[in-house]
């Protein structure tokens, strides 16, 4: 498959700017993404590189920068396998939990090792959302829960949280590309009770959740609180990602609003993860 590469040079270049750039651009089709000194790299398949939608979306980005952008055709080859080989290094969540790709294997032993093709997925442990959520599960104890995964990506999420007990995860994102993936990294952790399916909140039914992990973004969260609440056990817990710091008080009335109790949130480069419990009574 032929492939665009897109370079934007950034104006703050700041990780905040860049890490928006990315999902935006992800809307269009964009599907990898690397960050350097001064912007980022993009690419996507040459079939969707629409000059008039990129320059409407860039005219449309909700931060105060300036963005400028060139592009050229790549030659044909197995992008997906040079992206794994090159760009996806290993990442140590809490000196506990160690995620690498088929092509870098740890230098040491971790207690929980987790084997990721991403296959441009999102979810490799190196955004900060996911990254924040990993690290709650790292703590957590999970032994014979059974855990809703939403938006789950590569699925890392979700095998974490079987690696450390639990009796059963369904994991949901609405891409295909998303969910083929997640299947095979499941089975390339040897993972047997992850239930990986296609599509987004309407698919959730009589099953009911010990724990909810969703990271998407604030207006689907907000949208689908009630949703998840019907499924949430009492006493449950539910962790949330996929916005900025300033989202809090949205995110925070949201949960409020479906008799949630606001537990706690964390933030790394002003993404956060917001933690509410479900009262038992």
């Amino acid at each position: 498959m032929k492939y665009i590469h897109v370079q934007f040079t950034c104006d703050p270049d700041t990780e905040t700017v860049k890490d928006v750039l990315a999902a935006t651009l992800a809307d269009i089709g964009f599907e990898t993404f690397v960050q350097f000194q001064g912007g980022l790299d993009a690419y996507l398949p040459a079939s969707l590189f629409i000059v008039p939608k990129l320059k409407e979306t860039l005219a449309e980005f909700p931060l105060q920068a300036q963005i400028s952008w060139e592009h050229h055709e790549l030659e044909d080859k197995n992008w997906n396998e040079e992206w794994e080989r090159h760009y996806f290094q290993p990442i140590v969540i809490g000196d506990q939990c160690c995620i690498h790709s088929s092509f870098h294997l740890p230098q040491k032993a971790y207690p929980y090792q987790i084997t990721i093709d991403p296959k441009m997925a999102f979810g490799t442990g190196h955004h900060p959302t996911t990254g924040l959520i990993l690290n709650e599960i790292v703590s957590m104890e999970l032994q014979s829960k059974t855990i809703l995964d939403m938006g789950c990506g590569t699925a890392v999420l979700g095998i974490l949280a079987s690696m450390k007990g639990a009796a059963s995860v369904t994991a949901i994102d609405i891409d295909e590309w998303a969910c083929n993936n997640a299947r095979e990294n499941v089975r390339l952790n040897g993972m047997n009770n992850i239930n990986v399916q296609l599509g987004g909140a309407e698919l959730l039914g009589d099953q009911s959740f010990d724990v909810i992990f969703a990271n998407i973004n604030r207006n689907i969260l907000l949208r689908d609180m009630a949703l998840y609440d019907k499924v949430l056990n009492k006493g449950g817990l539910i962790i949330m990602s996929g916005f900025y710091q300033d989202d809090i008080p949205a995110i925070r009335a949201g949960g409020e609003a479906v008799k949630w109790s606001y537990h706690s949130f964390n933030e790394l480069n002003q993404w956060v993860a917001v933690t509410f419990h479900k009262p038992k009574e």
